[in-house]
C-alpha cells in the first residue's frame, strides 16, 4: 500500500490517545479503533507513520510499535488467558536452562551469561529453574512455573503483546521478563538469546542469512523493549 496521507497527529480519545492520518483515526487490521493507553506511545507510533516515504510504499515491518499495538487490540484482548499461557509455557523449556556439555569455552560462556539471569529470576519471582545438559527435556518445579505465570499475567494486554513477542523471538520467558523489568537492555538481551549462534559465527564465520536474521531479531527486541517502556509498565531493578 502506497502512502495516502499528508499529516500525522495525536489526539485524546475515549480511553486513551489516537493517531490520526489527515485527521482520520487509524484502525487496526481488524478494523478496531487504535486507542493507545499513553500519549508517549501514541507519539512514537505517529512518528513511525510520519517516517514512511512520502511517495513510496508503506513498510509495516519497519513499524514495530504499530504492529505490537495492533496485536494487543486484535489478538490479545479477547483471549488474554491463552496469551498468558502461551507465553509462560516457555518456562518449561526455557533457552537459558539448556546447556552444552562441550566444548569447554561454550560451557563457560553459557554459565557466565545465562546463570546470573536465572539467579535473578529465582530471586525476583521465587522461581528457580533446573538446568539440563543437551536437548533432553527436564521438568521444572511446578511452583516455579506457577510463579512465572503470575509474572506474565501482571502485564496489561498491551504489555502482553510485547512480552509474548519477546518470548517467542528469544525462546526465553526469563529473558523477556528481564527486558520488561529493564533488568536487561535490548543489546544484552540479544547477546544472551543468540549466545550459541554468535559462538558458531566466531568459529566458522557469518553468512547473509544469519546477518538478516540477526537484524530482524535486534529490531524485534528493540521494539518490544521500547513498547514496554512507553507503556510505563517497565520497572528498573
Amino acid at each position: 500500500m502506497k502512502r495516502f496521507y499528508k499529516t500525522v497527529t495525536v489526539a485524546p480519545a475515549t480511553g486513551g490517545f489516537e493517531v490520526r492520518l489527515d485527521n482520520r483515526p487509524i484502525r487496526t487490521p481488524a478494523a478496531r479503533p487504535l486507542i493507545l493507553p499513553t500519549e508517549a506511545l501514541a507519539a512514537e507510533i505517529a512518528q513511525e507513520w510520519t517516517e514512511q516515504p512520502e511517495k513510496g510504499e508503506i513498510k509495516p515491518l519497519e513499524m514495530g510499535l504499530m504492529r505490537l499495538a495492533a496485536t494487543a487490540i486484535d489478538r490479545v484482548t479477547g483471549q488474554r488467558h491463552k496469551v498468558i499461557d502461551d507465553t509462560a509455557r516457555y518456562a518449561g523449556s526455557d533457552l537459558l536452562c539448556y546447556r552444552a556439555d562441550t566444548p569447554t569455552d561454550l560451557v563457560v560462556r553459557q554459565a557466565r551469561v545465562w546463570q546470573p539471569l536465572l539467579d535473578w529470576a529465582a530471586t525476583r519471582y521465587a522461581a528457580p529453574l533446573e538446568l539440563a545438559a543437551g536437548i533432553r527435556h527436564r521438568p521444572q518445579p511446578p511452583e516455579s512455573l506457577a510463579a512465572l505465570v503470575q509474572a506474565v499475567a501482571a502485564h496489561s494486554d498491551f504489555g502482553l503483546s510485547a512480552l509474548f513477542n519477546l518470548t517467542t523471538a528469544m525462546g526465553s520467558v526469563v529473558l523477556a521478563l528481564a527486558v520488561s523489568e529493564r533488568h536487561l537492555d535490548p543489546s544484552a538481551a540479544f547477546e544472551a538469546a543468540e549466545l550459541d549462534a554468535l559462538y558458531e559465527i566466531e568459529k566458522w564465520g557469518d553468512d547473509s542469512e544469519a546477518i538478516q536474521r540477526h537484524q530482524r531479531l535486534r529490531r524485534d527486541i528493540g521494539a518490544g523493549a521500547r513498547f514496554l517502556e512507553l507503556l510505563g509498565s517497565a520497572r528498573i531493578l
